[in-house]
Protein backbone atom coordinates (compact mmCIF):
# COMPACT_ATOMS: atom_id res chain seq x y z
CA UNK A 1 0.00 0.00 0.00
CA UNK A 2 3.33 2.24 0.80
CA UNK A 3 3.84 1.56 -2.26
CA UNK A 4 1.47 2.26 -3.97
CA UNK A 5 0.63 5.64 -2.76
CA UNK A 6 4.73 6.61 -3.21
CA UNK A 7 4.29 5.18 -6.67
CA UNK A 8 6.62 6.94 -9.59
CA UNK A 9 5.89 8.19 -13.22
CA UNK A 10 4.84 4.64 -14.02
CA UNK A 11 1.87 4.80 -11.63
CA UNK A 12 0.44 8.26 -12.47
CA UNK A 13 0.46 7.54 -16.04
CA UNK A 14 -1.64 4.38 -15.05
CA UNK A 15 -4.29 6.79 -12.95
CA UNK A 16 -4.46 8.87 -15.65
CA UNK A 17 -4.88 6.45 -18.37
CA UNK A 18 -8.05 4.84 -15.54
CA UNK A 19 -9.40 8.09 -15.27
CA UNK A 20 -9.48 8.70 -19.21
CA UNK A 21 -11.21 5.33 -19.75
CA UNK A 22 -13.77 6.36 -17.17
CA UNK A 23 -14.86 9.76 -18.77
CA UNK A 24 -15.46 7.95 -22.26
CA UNK A 25 -18.05 5.77 -20.75
CA UNK A 26 -21.66 6.41 -21.41
CA UNK A 27 -23.16 5.53 -17.65
CA UNK A 28 -26.43 6.62 -18.91
CA UNK A 29 -26.00 3.62 -21.89
CA UNK A 30 -24.48 1.54 -19.56
CA UNK A 31 -27.72 1.57 -17.48
CA UNK A 32 -30.15 0.74 -20.38
CA UNK A 33 -28.00 -2.49 -20.98
CA UNK A 34 -30.09 -4.99 -19.17
CA UNK A 35 -33.01 -2.49 -19.36
CA UNK A 36 -37.04 -3.66 -20.61
CA UNK A 37 -37.98 -1.59 -22.91
CA UNK A 38 -39.53 1.96 -21.80
CA UNK A 39 -43.07 1.08 -22.44
CA UNK A 40 -45.63 1.68 -20.47
CA UNK A 41 -49.67 1.65 -20.03
CA UNK A 42 -51.06 4.89 -20.53
CA UNK A 43 -54.40 3.97 -18.38
CA UNK A 44 -54.73 3.41 -14.27
CA UNK A 45 -56.09 0.36 -15.16
CA UNK A 46 -53.10 -0.99 -17.36
CA UNK A 47 -50.79 -0.95 -14.38
CA UNK A 48 -53.28 -2.55 -12.29
CA UNK A 49 -54.08 0.65 -10.18
CA UNK A 50 -56.95 2.03 -8.84
CA UNK A 51 -58.34 4.83 -6.85
CA UNK A 52 -60.25 3.57 -3.42
CA UNK A 53 -63.43 4.93 -1.43
CA UNK A 54 -61.06 7.75 0.30
CA UNK A 55 -59.36 8.62 -2.56
CA UNK A 56 -56.28 6.26 -2.51
CA UNK A 57 -54.05 4.59 -5.05
CA UNK A 58 -53.80 1.16 -4.40
CA UNK A 59 -52.96 -2.05 -6.24
CA UNK A 60 -56.43 -3.93 -7.79
CA UNK A 61 -55.24 -7.03 -6.72
CA UNK A 62 -52.99 -6.80 -3.65
CA UNK A 63 -54.42 -3.76 -2.52
CA UNK A 64 -50.78 -2.57 -1.37
CA UNK A 65 -50.00 1.41 -2.14
CA UNK A 66 -47.54 2.18 -4.96
CA UNK A 67 -44.53 0.66 -5.42
CA UNK A 68 -41.55 2.97 -6.90
CA UNK A 69 -39.08 -0.28 -6.98
CA UNK A 70 -40.97 -2.25 -9.28
CA UNK A 71 -38.04 -4.27 -10.49
CA UNK A 72 -34.98 -4.20 -8.65
CA UNK A 73 -31.55 -2.71 -9.30
CA UNK A 74 -33.47 -1.03 -12.26
CA UNK A 75 -33.47 2.48 -11.08
CA UNK A 76 -34.00 4.22 -14.29
CA UNK A 77 -36.47 1.86 -15.52
CA UNK A 78 -38.43 2.66 -12.23
CA UNK A 79 -38.05 6.00 -12.60
CA UNK A 80 -39.13 6.49 -16.00
CA UNK A 81 -42.56 4.24 -14.83
CA UNK A 82 -43.35 6.29 -11.86
CA UNK A 83 -43.41 9.26 -14.77
CA UNK A 84 -45.16 7.24 -17.26
CA UNK A 85 -47.97 6.61 -14.30
CA UNK A 86 -47.97 10.43 -13.45
CA UNK A 87 -48.72 11.85 -16.66
CA UNK A 88 -52.19 9.29 -17.30
CA UNK A 89 -55.35 10.77 -16.76
CA UNK A 90 -58.68 9.64 -15.57
CA UNK A 91 -59.54 6.33 -16.70
CA UNK A 92 -62.54 5.48 -17.73
CA UNK A 93 -64.42 4.00 -14.67
CA UNK A 94 -63.20 6.34 -12.56
CA UNK A 95 -65.86 9.02 -11.34
CA UNK A 96 -65.11 12.54 -12.12
CA UNK A 97 -67.21 15.84 -11.92
CA UNK A 98 -68.06 18.79 -14.24
CA UNK A 99 -68.92 22.25 -14.52
CA UNK A 100 -70.70 24.60 -17.03
CA UNK A 101 -68.90 27.13 -18.97
CA UNK A 102 -69.98 29.48 -21.77
CA UNK A 103 -68.07 29.88 -25.25
CA UNK A 104 -66.32 31.88 -24.63
CA UNK A 105 -65.07 31.22 -20.52
CA UNK A 106 -61.84 30.71 -21.39
CA UNK A 107 -60.75 33.37 -24.33
CA UNK A 108 -62.66 36.41 -23.35
CA UNK A 109 -59.90 39.11 -22.80
CA UNK A 110 -61.77 41.26 -20.69
CA UNK A 111 -63.90 40.08 -17.73
CA UNK A 112 -64.70 36.61 -16.67
CA UNK A 113 -67.47 35.67 -13.80
CA UNK A 114 -67.33 32.58 -11.75
CA UNK A 115 -70.28 31.52 -10.12
CA UNK A 116 -69.97 29.24 -6.22
CA UNK A 117 -73.35 27.98 -4.93
CA UNK A 118 -73.11 26.99 -1.44
CA UNK A 119 -73.22 23.59 0.68
CA UNK A 120 -75.93 20.85 0.47
CA UNK A 121 -78.16 19.32 -1.83
CA UNK A 122 -77.76 22.22 -4.49
CA UNK A 123 -75.62 21.64 -7.85
CA UNK A 124 -74.34 23.57 -10.59
CA UNK A 125 -76.25 26.40 -11.58
CA UNK A 126 -78.58 26.34 -8.36
CA UNK A 127 -79.09 28.54 -5.34
CA UNK A 128 -81.33 26.91 -3.53
CA UNK A 129 -84.07 24.00 -4.43
CA UNK A 130 -86.64 25.43 -1.55
CA UNK A 131 -86.83 28.34 -4.14
CA UNK A 132 -86.97 26.11 -7.61
CA UNK A 133 -89.61 24.55 -6.15
CA UNK A 134 -91.42 26.90 -4.63
CA UNK A 135 -90.94 30.19 -5.90
CA UNK A 136 -89.58 30.40 -9.53
CA UNK A 137 -86.53 29.51 -11.37
CA UNK A 138 -85.19 33.55 -11.05
CA UNK A 139 -84.81 33.73 -7.58
CA UNK A 140 -83.69 29.82 -6.81
CA UNK A 141 -81.39 29.49 -9.25
CA UNK A 142 -77.92 31.01 -11.31
CA UNK A 143 -79.51 31.88 -14.94
CA UNK A 144 -80.54 35.84 -14.16
CA UNK A 145 -77.07 36.22 -13.07
CA UNK A 146 -75.24 34.26 -16.59
CA UNK A 147 -78.02 35.82 -18.98
CA UNK A 148 -76.89 39.50 -17.60
CA UNK A 149 -73.57 38.48 -17.46
CA UNK A 150 -73.83 37.14 -21.13
CA UNK A 151 -75.69 40.31 -21.84
CA UNK A 152 -72.65 42.83 -20.43
CA UNK A 153 -69.53 40.63 -21.92
CA UNK A 154 -68.40 38.49 -19.31
CA UNK A 155 -67.05 34.74 -19.92
CA UNK A 156 -68.98 32.64 -17.38
CA UNK A 157 -68.22 29.72 -15.40
CA UNK A 158 -70.43 28.02 -13.23
CA UNK A 159 -68.85 25.47 -10.34
CA UNK A 160 -70.54 22.58 -9.33
CA UNK A 161 -68.68 21.96 -5.28
CA UNK A 162 -70.92 19.53 -3.87
CA UNK A 163 -70.24 16.67 -6.53
CA UNK A 164 -67.85 15.15 -4.41
CA UNK A 165 -68.08 11.60 -5.08
CA UNK A 166 -70.10 8.62 -6.35
CA UNK A 167 -71.81 5.68 -4.66
CA UNK A 168 -70.71 2.58 -5.13
CA UNK A 169 -72.29 -0.41 -3.79
CA UNK A 170 -69.54 -2.03 -1.19
CA UNK A 171 -68.33 -5.79 -1.61
CA UNK A 172 -69.32 -8.67 0.86
CA UNK A 173 -65.84 -8.21 2.58
CA UNK A 174 -66.71 -4.20 2.92
CA UNK A 175 -69.49 -5.25 4.81
CA UNK A 176 -68.71 -8.07 6.86
CA UNK A 177 -69.50 -6.88 10.40
CA UNK A 178 -66.66 -8.44 12.18
CA UNK A 179 -63.73 -10.35 11.51
CA UNK A 180 -63.22 -14.25 12.58
CA UNK A 181 -62.06 -14.95 15.82
CA UNK A 182 -60.63 -17.99 14.84
CA UNK A 183 -59.19 -18.58 18.58
CA UNK A 184 -62.22 -19.05 19.54
CA UNK A 185 -64.50 -22.35 20.38
CA UNK A 186 -66.39 -23.17 17.57
CA UNK A 187 -69.83 -23.69 19.82
CA UNK A 188 -69.22 -19.65 20.80
CA UNK A 189 -68.14 -18.44 17.25
CA UNK A 190 -70.93 -19.76 15.47
CA UNK A 191 -73.68 -18.30 18.35
CA UNK A 192 -71.81 -14.89 17.61
CA UNK A 193 -72.47 -15.39 13.93
CA UNK A 194 -76.26 -16.42 14.23
CA UNK A 195 -76.50 -13.07 16.56
CA UNK A 196 -75.20 -11.12 14.18
CA UNK A 197 -76.56 -12.04 11.11
CA UNK A 198 -80.38 -11.79 13.02
CA UNK A 199 -79.18 -8.28 13.79
CA UNK A 200 -77.97 -7.46 10.71
CA UNK A 201 -81.34 -9.02 8.90
CA UNK A 202 -83.76 -6.95 11.18
CA UNK A 203 -81.66 -3.42 10.39
CA UNK A 204 -81.72 -4.43 6.72
CA UNK A 205 -85.51 -4.99 7.07
CA UNK A 206 -85.84 -2.03 8.86
CA UNK A 207 -83.77 0.26 6.50
CA UNK A 208 -85.59 -0.69 3.42
CA UNK A 209 -89.54 -0.03 5.22
CA UNK A 210 -87.92 3.32 6.25
CA UNK A 211 -86.06 3.92 2.81
CA UNK A 212 -87.46 1.32 0.44
CA UNK A 213 -85.35 2.11 -2.68
CA UNK A 214 -81.66 1.80 -0.38
CA UNK A 215 -81.45 -1.70 -0.75
CA UNK A 216 -77.88 -2.23 -1.26
CA UNK A 217 -75.20 -1.47 1.30
CA UNK A 218 -73.40 1.51 -0.59
CA UNK A 219 -69.97 3.06 -0.16
CA UNK A 220 -68.65 6.40 -1.13
CA UNK A 221 -66.13 7.18 -4.11
CA UNK A 222 -64.50 10.12 -3.75
CA UNK A 223 -63.48 12.19 -7.09
CA UNK A 224 -59.92 12.64 -7.75
CA UNK A 225 -59.11 16.65 -6.27
CA UNK A 226 -62.40 17.51 -6.17
CA UNK A 227 -63.51 15.66 -2.81
CA UNK A 228 -64.54 18.77 -0.92
CA UNK A 229 -65.86 22.15 -2.11
CA UNK A 230 -62.60 23.77 -0.93
CA UNK A 231 -60.49 20.89 -3.36
CA UNK A 232 -63.04 21.66 -5.85
CA UNK A 233 -62.71 25.51 -6.32
CA UNK A 234 -58.78 24.95 -5.79
CA UNK A 235 -58.65 22.69 -8.98
CA UNK A 236 -60.91 24.62 -11.30
CA UNK A 237 -58.58 27.53 -10.48
CA UNK A 238 -55.24 25.75 -11.10
CA UNK A 239 -57.19 23.91 -14.70
CA UNK A 240 -59.88 26.71 -16.18
CA UNK A 241 -59.74 29.83 -13.99
CA UNK A 242 -55.87 30.85 -13.73
CA UNK A 243 -55.37 29.39 -17.47
CA UNK A 244 -58.37 31.88 -18.88
CA UNK A 245 -57.06 34.98 -20.96
CA UNK A 246 -59.84 37.45 -19.02
CA UNK A 247 -58.00 40.40 -17.23
CA UNK A 248 -60.54 40.83 -14.81
CA UNK A 249 -61.96 38.34 -12.77
CA UNK A 250 -65.02 38.24 -10.65
CA UNK A 251 -66.91 35.92 -7.88
CA UNK A 252 -70.45 35.56 -6.50
CA UNK A 253 -70.12 33.05 -3.70
CA UNK A 254 -73.16 32.19 -1.30
CA UNK A 255 -73.32 30.33 1.64
CA UNK A 256 -70.45 27.54 2.32
CA UNK A 257 -69.25 28.85 -1.53
CA UNK A 258 -67.84 32.11 0.37
CA UNK A 259 -65.79 30.00 2.24
CA UNK A 260 -64.51 28.03 -0.44
CA UNK A 261 -63.01 31.45 -2.04
CA UNK A 262 -61.53 32.60 1.23
CA UNK A 263 -59.59 29.03 1.28
CA UNK A 264 -58.70 29.47 -2.45
CA UNK A 265 -57.24 32.40 -1.56
CA UNK A 266 -55.06 31.50 1.45
CA UNK A 267 -53.57 28.63 -1.11
CA UNK A 268 -53.45 30.92 -4.33
CA UNK A 269 -52.66 34.78 -2.80
CA UNK A 270 -50.39 36.43 -5.50
CA UNK A 271 -52.60 34.19 -8.03
CA UNK A 272 -55.93 35.25 -6.72
CA UNK A 273 -54.91 39.04 -6.16
CA UNK A 274 -53.10 39.01 -9.56
CA UNK A 275 -56.41 37.98 -11.51
CA UNK A 276 -59.49 38.73 -9.45
CA UNK A 277 -60.60 42.25 -9.78
CA UNK A 278 -63.70 42.08 -7.12
CA UNK A 279 -65.85 39.48 -5.05
CA UNK A 280 -69.60 39.62 -4.25
CA UNK A 281 -70.38 36.75 -1.13
CA UNK A 282 -73.88 36.39 -0.58
CA UNK A 283 -74.67 35.54 3.55
CA UNK A 284 -71.31 33.68 2.82
CA UNK A 285 -70.16 31.36 6.38
CA UNK A 286 -66.68 31.82 5.61
CA UNK A 287 -64.61 32.89 9.17
CA UNK A 288 -61.15 34.57 8.24
CA UNK A 289 -59.49 33.57 12.20
CA UNK A 290 -61.09 29.59 12.10
CA UNK A 291 -59.81 29.59 7.92
CA UNK A 292 -56.29 31.59 9.31
CA UNK A 293 -56.47 34.05 6.89
CA UNK A 294 -53.58 35.99 7.25
CA UNK A 295 -53.43 39.93 7.44
CA UNK A 296 -52.52 40.55 3.42
CA UNK A 297 -55.39 38.53 2.03
CA UNK A 298 -57.55 40.29 5.47
CA UNK A 299 -56.73 43.88 3.89
CA UNK A 300 -57.24 42.95 0.18
CA UNK A 301 -60.85 41.58 1.52
CA UNK A 302 -61.62 44.96 2.57
CA UNK A 303 -60.70 46.94 -0.43
CA UNK A 304 -61.81 44.12 -3.11
CA UNK A 305 -64.80 42.02 -1.28
CA UNK A 306 -68.28 42.72 -0.32
CA UNK A 307 -70.43 40.69 1.78
CA UNK A 308 -74.58 41.00 1.20
CA UNK A 309 -76.34 39.41 4.70
CA UNK A 310 -79.51 38.63 5.04
CA UNK A 311 -80.89 41.91 6.85
CA UNK A 312 -84.00 42.99 8.06
CA UNK A 313 -82.29 46.23 6.72
CA UNK A 314 -83.11 47.98 3.21
CA UNK A 315 -80.94 46.79 0.20
CA UNK A 316 -77.24 47.83 0.82
CA UNK A 317 -77.30 49.44 3.85
CA UNK A 318 -74.36 49.07 6.06
CA UNK A 319 -74.04 46.38 8.63
CA UNK A 320 -71.88 46.12 10.84
CA UNK A 321 -69.73 43.15 11.53
CA UNK A 322 -66.91 41.85 14.39
CA UNK A 323 -64.77 40.27 11.91
CA UNK A 324 -61.89 41.88 10.14
CA UNK A 325 -62.54 41.48 6.71
CA UNK A 326 -64.78 42.74 3.49
CA UNK A 327 -67.65 45.50 3.93
CA UNK A 328 -70.88 44.38 4.92
CA UNK A 329 -74.24 45.16 3.71
CA UNK A 330 -78.07 44.27 3.20
CA UNK A 331 -79.21 42.07 1.18
CA UNK A 332 -82.65 43.46 1.79
CA UNK A 333 -84.39 40.27 2.93
CA UNK A 334 -84.17 38.30 5.91
CA UNK A 335 -84.08 34.99 4.40
CA UNK A 336 -80.68 32.97 3.82
CA UNK A 337 -81.48 31.39 1.34
CA UNK A 338 -82.89 34.82 -1.20
CA UNK A 339 -79.64 36.90 -0.81
CA UNK A 340 -78.38 36.22 -4.13
CA UNK A 341 -81.36 36.66 -6.15
CA UNK A 342 -82.00 39.96 -3.62
CA UNK A 343 -78.92 41.38 -4.26
CA UNK A 344 -78.55 40.59 -7.92
CA UNK A 345 -78.48 43.97 -9.23
CA UNK A 346 -76.69 45.43 -6.69
CA UNK A 347 -73.73 42.77 -7.55
CA UNK A 348 -73.75 43.79 -10.92
CA UNK A 349 -73.41 47.43 -10.36
CA UNK A 350 -70.76 46.49 -7.53
CA UNK A 351 -68.37 44.70 -10.35
CA UNK A 352 -69.16 47.65 -12.94
CA UNK A 353 -67.47 50.62 -10.34
CA UNK A 354 -65.16 48.22 -9.47
CA UNK A 355 -63.83 47.77 -12.78
CA UNK A 356 -64.27 51.56 -14.20
CA UNK A 357 -62.11 52.40 -10.56
CA UNK A 358 -59.42 49.99 -12.21
CA UNK A 359 -59.15 51.35 -15.11
CA UNK A 360 -59.24 54.76 -14.24
CA UNK A 361 -55.54 56.13 -13.24
CA UNK A 362 -54.40 55.49 -9.75
CA UNK A 363 -57.96 54.71 -8.20
CA UNK A 364 -58.92 52.08 -5.96
CA UNK A 365 -61.63 49.57 -6.06
CA UNK A 366 -64.45 51.48 -3.78
CA UNK A 367 -65.97 49.52 -1.30
CA UNK A 368 -69.84 49.07 -0.39
CA UNK A 369 -69.74 51.31 2.51
CA UNK A 370 -67.97 54.48 0.67
CA UNK A 371 -70.50 54.05 -2.48
CA UNK A 372 -73.92 53.58 0.24
CA UNK A 373 -72.51 57.12 1.44
CA UNK A 374 -72.51 58.73 -1.63
CA UNK A 375 -75.97 57.37 -2.96
CA UNK A 376 -77.72 58.76 0.24
CA UNK A 377 -75.84 61.99 -0.49
CA UNK A 378 -77.24 61.74 -3.85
Amino acid sequence: MAQLQQGGPDEKEKTTALKDLLSRIDLDELMKKDEPPLEFPDTLEGFEYAFNEEGQLRHIKTGEPFVFNYREDLHRWNQKRYEALGEVDAMESEPRSFIFMSEDAMTNPDKLMVLIHGSGVVRAGQWARRLIINEDLDSGTQIPYIKRAIEEGYGVIVLNPNENYIEVEKTKAQVQLSPDSSDEPAEKRERKDRIQKDTKKRRDFYEKYRNPQKEKEMGQLYIRENGSPEEHAVYIWDHFISQSAAENVFFVAHSYGGLAFVELMIQREAEVKNKVTAVALTDSVHNVWHQEAGKTIREWMRENCCNWVSSSEPLDASVESMLPDCPRVSAGTERHELTSWKSYPSIFRFFSEAMEAKTSSGKAAPTRRSQRIRYEEL
